[in-house]
């Protein structure tokens, strides 16, 4: 009986959100009192592998058959399924993101497991397999309850602290080839669409909407990002108005994030936006109507005109960085 942990990565690098999974995964492990191992698909370092061990994994199983170097839902669950059997994992935990949400529900069918999605606490395995998640954009609470003794769980991100647990990993290469039938959809090119910092990885997030009034005015926001080592975000009709690219826009349609800090300029704050930023650990807005619907669920609000309190907070920042 273990743990197994879906080790993802992106571009043969482990991100944050992996390292929360880990340490969930650890957690759970010791509840359960057992060992955490982990499995990773792709080509990822020896190394970077090793590093798994400072968050508890003794055992990391690794998948590098060239078929893997892109990401495919069907082949990636074939392969850590295989890898759940062959250690007889009662759980298995990975990442709430977009690959996780894909191969999670796969790599359940497989195992006859209970799939959990966005679990934000540790789960009781001491009567049935509990757990907690967020419902309703964020407004809610579920509670799950299995009997089965197999579960799929994937972890939301920014909800579960980091700790350290180091042990010694070991890595095991992992023999295994899915057929042919795993490949009908292959991923030919992953394009970048920015360079900047990754909005689903950003513990800080500088967003804005319609009050910008136009794309040339985006200046000011780019500026605050910058001084702040931030990620840029934008509202729906902004996106759509073509003010900002289409990778940038947050909310129910858009990317859902999680950060520390979540800085709205210039949104109303409609629930479908709401949707996607609940989560953030604080919320600040700045904007000129103070009945903007916003208001309710900050954190921190500033009512005035964005072009003279942005400026000025920009100024403040830059101070205070030359003060240090």
């Amino acid at each position: 009986m273990s743990v197994l942990l879906f080790a993802e990565n992106a571009q043969g690098t482990f991100k944050k959100a992996t390292f929360e999974a880990a340490t969930y995964a650890y957690d759970l492990a010791q509840a359960m009192g057992t060992t955490l191992s982990a499995v990773s698909v792709g080509q990822v370092s020896e190394e970077a592998l090793a590093s798994l061990g400072k968050y508890g994994v003794s055992n990391i199983y690794d998948v590098r058959d060239e078929k893997f170097n892109a990401f495919v839902n069907t082949a990636y669950a074939a392969a850590i399924a295989n890898v759940a059997k062959k250690i007889d994992a009662k759980a298995v935990v990975m990442t709430q993101s977009y690959n996780g949400r894909a191969v999670a529900p796969r790599v359940a069918v497989k195992l006859r497991a209970t799939p959990i999605s966005g679990v934000t606490s540790m789960v009781d395995p001491a009567d049935g397999f509990k757990a907690l998640r967020l419902s309703y954009s964020g407004k809610g609470v579920q509670s799950f309850r299995t009997d089965n003794d197999k579960v799929v769980l994937t972890v939301k991100g920014n909800s579960y602290q980091i700790t350290e647990n180091p042990v010694t990993a070991e890595v095991i290469s992992a023999d295994f080839s899915a057929s042919e039938e795993n490949f009908d959809a292959i991923a030919k090119e992953i394009i970048k669409a920015s360079e900047g910092i990754s909005l689903t990885e950003a513990d800080t997030v500088v967003s804005a909407g319609r009050g910008m009034k136009g794309p040339e005015n985006w200046g000011i926001i780019e500026e605050m990002a910058e001084l702040l080592g931030a990620a840029t975000a934008c509202s729906k009709p902004t996106a759509d108005m073509d003010w900002r690219p289409h990778h940038e826009h947050v909310g129910q349609t858009g990317i859902q994030i999680a950060p520390n800090l979540y800085i709205a300029i210039g949104i109303s704050g409609a629930i479908q936006h709401l949707a996607g930023v609940s989560s953030s650990k604080t919320i600040v807005v700045i904007n000129k109507d103070p009945e903007a619907p916003f208001f309710k669920v900050a954190d921190y609000g500033i009512v005035g005109d964005l072009f003279e309190v942005v400026p000025k907070l920009n100024a403040a920042i830059r101070a205070a960085k030359a003060a240090v």
